[in-house]
């Protein structure tokens, strides 16, 4: 009995050696697994520039878009009017983003990078493409377009 209670330890530890049962063909259970996968590992690599994922996009955004407003970055990356303050807010309190009213309309809010959130961009990018580049290595080029044009259809 010991010995059979063993191997279903060992089999547990193999995440192989379990019985799916159909699980692995449910699309989202592969969606999550990549993206959980790929988000540990650029969380990891983020963190030597202390920021979250969704502060170094927000960062990019903003430098791609100079003038761009809270509501253009919240909408791009599809959060909430509360996450998007709170990112905005962090960046701008550690120096690298910048807000400032709108002349054409006063209610609106434009985002700058400072000059240090220019140069944060700059590793950050160098960063983020090391990153992928580990991963799309695994494809070639035409079916890393494919695989972006077909997840695309999922949250397009």
């Amino acid at each position: 009995m010991k010995a059979k209670v063993q191997a279903v330890i060992e089999d547990e530890l193999n995440p192989d050696a379990l019985d799916f049962d159909t699980l692995d063909e449910v699309l989202g259970f592969h969606v999550r697994q990549a993206q959980g996968t790929m988000h540990r590992r650029i969380i990891e690599i983020l963190s030597e520039v202390d920021l979250t994922q969704k502060q170094a996009a927000t960062l990019w955004l903003v430098g791609a878009n100079p003038g761009v407003s809270q509501t253009g970055i919240g909408n791009a990356l599809r959060m909430d009017r509360a996450t998007t303050m709170a990112i905005i807010d962090r960046l701008e309190n550690r120096g690298v983003v910048i807000r400032r009213r709108s002349t054409v309309d006063r209610r609106r809010h434009e985002l700058y990078l400072t000059p240090e959130g220019q140069t944060l961009l700059i590793k950050v990018k160098k960063l983020v493409k090391a990153h992928e580049r580990k991963f799309s290595a695994r494809f070639t080029d035409q079916e890393l377009a494919t695989l972006i044009e077909l997840l695309r259809r999922i949250y397009g």
